[in-house]
């Protein structure tokens, strides 16, 4: 039995293999692009069907497709999408032209072998999977409906989790003052509340800002066909196509006014990225503060221990490492590196398509599913679990010559920094050396230096 069937296309015949799904146009790029091993990501995939199948009730309802047709792709379509090996019917590379075309085939002959099996009629690739489209329209809309879904799903829930976490736990350590630090160096004292309401707030005007941005990624170019001035499709194809899609997704898909920016650009999608690294600098600020507290124990700042996870060294016994700060680092760090690739590609509109669709869809999505994973692992497993080493934040915090900022409106600047100067040099409490060196009490000393009070601000 031959392990392989011969398929045609436009340029000719060539081997598949006997049990694939996909034709000619899926195996020519597989011969053409052996380059990275990686496909575009599932979500994309899942995105790209749901794409063909409201495509199809769309023409349908246009009659411009056999309802049999209509009906068979879509089973087609949840056939794929309820399939646990999806992605082996899949195999493109990323790195391919340009457009996606052959991602966009790969789907059209997946879809028409399984339609034409189901239905006992030929379903064709192009002229019914494809009905009115063009790959030109189908990647750009594809990159915006999966980073929609994946946005919506995944990645705002977790915010909205990591700051909720953050919110409840700066509610819990709110006793605790602590020595502030600005330049690594001592500075006035804040409440640990009051630095970890800072984290929530970042986090919260992160959300904010890619919520401000769902309308524009929700809308869509379908319909503009190959340069988008809409050729081969029917003029209310796009309203039709919006309307299956919401339906099917649960999300406000709208069509664009005018397609040509939506092929010919991938503004949006550089706009999205550029948010998502902001994101990715916050968790970076955050991740960096947790690693800076709990450094030491004994030869750091030691301000709080983060949860142990798993042993530190394959050397060094007991060590423990805060590896999910670590792990939050180097998301940021590629996240931002996806957004330079995707800034890149979003320079590669030329004329009346951008030519890098695939490489920004996958960094994208990338993107976004590193920070919904790692935002979940940051509040669970770092920010909810660690304790507040109290004696570590009093020591230091009772011998910080900084405190004596509370006393420029009394005794002035230069006489404050006279007095901070003797108390890091002699390693004194700063109330001793400002009793000895001004005519204020001890009693009027401490209460205007309470570290608790100069967290409240103010005269």
């Amino acid at each position: 039995m031959s392990h392989t069937r011969i398929v045609r296309d436009s340029m000719g015949e060539l081997s598949v293999p006997a049990d694939a799904l996909y034709a000619a146009q899926t195996q020519r790029a597989i011969d053409n692009f052996p380059i990275s091993g990686q496909t575009l990501p599932e979500p994309f995939i899942r995105a790209l069907l749901m794409i063909k199948s409201a495509a199809a009730q769309a023409n349908a309802g246009l009659n411009l497709l056999p309802p049999e047709k209509a009906g068979a792709i879509v089973a087609a379509c949840e056939q794929l999408l309820e399939d646990d090996a999806l992605m082996t019917h899949f195999p493109v590379d990323v790195f391919q032209t340009g457009s996606g075309t052959s991602t966009n085939m790969n789907a059209n002959e997946v879809i028409a072998t399984l339609a034409s099996a189901r239905a006992n009629l030929t379903v064709s690739a192009n002229d019914d999977v494809n009905y009115g489209q063009s790959s030109n329209d189908v990647i750009p809309t594809c990159i915006h409906v999966a980073a929609s879904a994946e946005l919506q799903h995944n990645l705002l829930p977790a915010l909205l989790h990591l700051q909720r976490v953050i919110g409840e736990k700066a509610l819990s350590v709110d006793k605790h003052v602590k020595t502030g630090r600005t330049h690594l160096m001592d500075a006035m004292p804040v409440r640990m509340s009051q630095a970890l309401y800072g984290w929530a707030d970042q986090i919260k005007a992160n959300l904010e800002n890619l919520q401000a941005l769902q309308p524009k990624i929700q809308t869509l170019g379908q319909g503009g066909t190959a340069v988008g001035t809409g050729v081969n499709c029917h003029k209310d194809f796009a309203q039709h196509f919006c309307e299956q899609l919401s339906q099917l997704y649960q999300i406000p898909f709208s069509a664009a006014r005018n397609p040509f920016p939506y092929i010919g650009s991938q503004d949006t999608a550089v706009a999205l990225s550029g948010q998502l690294k902001t994101t990715a600098v916050s968790l970076m600020k955050i991740a960096n503060d947790l690693r800076w507290m709990n450094s030491g124990p004994l030869a750091g700042l030691g301000e709080i221990e983060l949860e142990a996870l798993q042993p530190g060294s394959s050397i060094m016994p007991g060590k423990v490492n805060p590896v999910i700060p670590e792990a939050t680092a180097m998301v940021a760090a590629q996240v931002i590196g996806n957004d330079s690739a995707i800034t890149v590609g979003g320079q590669a509109g030329n004329f009346e398509l951008n030519v890098m669709l695939p490489m920004i869809a996958a960094n994208l999505l990338s993107s976004i599913k590193l920070l919904s994973n790692v935002s979940r692992l940051l509040a669970d497993k770092a920010i909810a679990s660690f304790r507040v080493r109290e004696e570590q934040l009093q020591g230091p915090l009772s011998r910080n010559p900084i405190l004596v900022t509370a006393l420029n409106p009394i005794i002035g600047y230069a006489k404050a920094a006279e007095i901070a100067k003797l108390a890091y040099q002699q390693g004194r409490p700063i109330v001793d050396v400002a009793a000895e060196h001004t005519t204020l009490s001890v009693a009027e000393l401490e209460a205007l230096l309470d570290p608790a009070k100069l967290t409240q601000g103010g005269l």
